[in-house]
């Protein structure tokens, strides 16, 4: 099971997420993005945080320690945001935690070079969990200290919003023409080769295991919460084997100017500082049209 933590301070908001996790410190010392049970979202955004954080940290990938938070609403009395105070009391109770990852910053295409290999692992694991949340619009990736992370796995297996269809979805292709990852030259195959093999119902029963009992009680269509758990199993034990062969990388549909300051993009290698002027080039350009209209 997940290591399980007490709020003691509500630090601030995080703006940048549509549920409004926020950082909070906590009786062990540590500092953590929390994410909440009474956000919008819901709580199977939690139980997919779980399921495919675990998940990627057992196949080798770069994930931030996960631990579930007790919060008491209390802590947030002084937060003069009512949104917020709204979102602390409705979130009483067990919460999920990430490590925060103080000095990371958003992973840019433009300025830092990734591996074909690596990127082949991380294009192959979001086709598994069915991620439509790592594109170019939205990475979800962080770098910190020199090294890729991967965050944010509340878009995933769709297929637990309908029951039902949900062992279908384990034979549908994923499209990984946006990703985030795509231009680097994702080796699928070796990824599915190594990674595949590992994805197995016992290792799978044990990431299941680590969402606690709460957050599954009361699913419409199961009597319990480890049937729940038995129908995350059965999808992503059955699209492991084959999802390589369903992965599409075509051109992206669209493209935009790297976020990426100046200084930084200078050091960049030749090929992806064109790419960088290129971009911004298209930038200025757009720019001077709409202003002349």
């Amino acid at each position: 099971m997940l290591q399980e933590v007490v709020a003691t301070r509500y630090v601030t908001p995080l703006r940048e997420g549509g549920s409004l996790p926020g950082i909070v410190e906590a009786d062990d010392l540590g500092t953590y993005v929390m994410k909440f049970t009474g956000a919008g979202q819901g709580r199977k955004t939690l139980v997919a945080e779980i399921i495919c954080g675990e998940l990627g940290r057992r196949l080798g990938l770069r994930v931030p320690e996960l631990v579930t938070i007790e919060l008491d609403p209390v802590i947030g009395l002084a937060e003069p945001d009512e949104e917020v105070q709204e979102l602390l009391r409705a979130s009483g109770g067990l919460n999920l935690g990430m490590d925060y990852l103080p000095g990371s910053f958003g992973f840019d295409p433009l300025a830092y070079e990734v591996g074909a290999a690596e990127a082949g692992r991380i294009v192959w694991f979001d086709a598994l969990i069915n991620n439509v949340d790592r594109s170019w619009r939205n990475p979800n990736l962080l770098v910190w200290h020199g090294d890729l992370w991967l965050i944010d796995h509340g878009a995933t297996m769709i297929w637990h919003h309908n029951w039902p269809g949900a062992q279908a979805s384990a034979a549908k292709p994923y499209n990984a023409s946006d990703h985030v990852l795509a231009p680097f030259g994702p080796d699928i195959a070796a990824a599915a080769a190594e990674l595949a093999p590992l994805v197995t119902e016992e290792l799978l029963t044990e990431v299941a295991a680590d969402v606690p009992d709460v957050w599954l009680a009361d699913e419409p269509g199961f009597a319990s919460a480890d049937e729940v758990r038995r129908a995350y199993i059965a999808p992503l034990l059955a699209r492991a084997a084959t999802v390589h062969e369903r992965i599409t990388l075509d051109a992206p549909t669209a493209t935009r100017p790297s976020q990426a300051p100046g200084w930084l993009t200078d050091r960049l290698p030749p090929r992806r500082k064109q790419a960088a002027g290129d971009d911004r080039a298209a930038a200025v350009a757009r720019t001077g049209e709409e202003g002349g209209r």
